[in-house]
């Protein structure tokens, strides 16, 4: 009888085009399957907690697979840990019941978003490179607007097969930390590019482009078009995902 077992990694996605298997691109996915195959001798589909784009990165990403092989698990991540590049890193492996999904299971996801105001050689890949003065009070009032749930339609890609483009923002808060600015964005569920959406609309907050009360009507308009332009990937991190206790053995 096959066993699920939740994989936790991180990943740098500079190098790849996103998470998902590409017909035409490498993807983080598409090397963990390899590396499972290599280990288990046999085909092993993997199933991700969501989809990051190319060039986005995780500090904890959640997968699962199944299998009937017996295994020790310290030595299974050893061994993933040798197969896979420099570019993933297996952290945990742990087994779950039987119908717990990586993806539709989880509770919520937490991103981050990182800009450096300054020319950074130690984040060329990993955070967007921001130089005008940055007003952390002014973009974090206008974040709260975007607090609870609604329509988050106007920062969502155009096209999307979803079911609705309701979510449940439950923070979404900037900070600085080490010269480095870091907005972190938490909820039920992403739509997507919006993260991205959300940033790109908050910077032009704080540019004076538009006022902090005008969320509140773009929100209402349900239009992508009225929205901030979508900022560089490479400064968005996956770095939380929480799920109910129950599916855990």
């Amino acid at each position: 009888m096959k066993r699920r077992y939740f994989l936790y990694l991180s990943y740098n996605g500079t190098n790849y085009h996103g998470w998902q298997i590409q017909p035409n691109g490498n993807s983080v996915q598409a090397d963990l399957e390899k590396a499972l195959k290599i280990l288990f001798q046999e085909k092993i589909s993997i199933i991700g907690a969501g989809r990051t784009d190319t060039g986005v990165h995780a500090r904890l990403m959640i997968a699962h697979f199944e299998t009937d092989k017996n295994f020790v698990i310290s030595k299974l991540i050893y061994n993933l840990n040798n197969v896979l590049g420099v570019f993933i890193s297996i952290k945990g492996l742990r087994e779950v019941t039987p119908d717990f999904h990586a993806r539709f299971a989880a509770l919520s996801r937490t991103y981050q978003y990182v800009i450096t105001p300054q020319k950074d050689p130690f984040h060329s890949d990993t955070a967007h490179r921001y130089t005008p003065k940055v007003d952390l009070k002014k973009m974090n009032e206008a974040a709260k607007l975007m607090l609870g749930e609604m329509d988050f339609s106007c920062f969502s890609k155009s096209k999307t097969q979803t079911f609705t483009n309701n979510c449940n923002l439950q923070k979404a808060e900037w900070t600085e930390k080490e010269g480095l600015f870091i907005f972190e964005v938490k909820a039920n569920r992403f739509l997507r590019n919006m993260v991205r959406a959300i940033v790109g609309t908050l910077l032009e907050v704080n540019e004076e482009k538009r006022t902090i009360e005008s969320i509140i009507e773009l929100i209402e308009s349900k239009n992508r078009s009225n929205a901030g332009v979508s900022v560089p990937a490479k400064g968005l991190f996956l770095v939380n995902i929480e799920y109910p206790d129950e599916g855990f053995i």
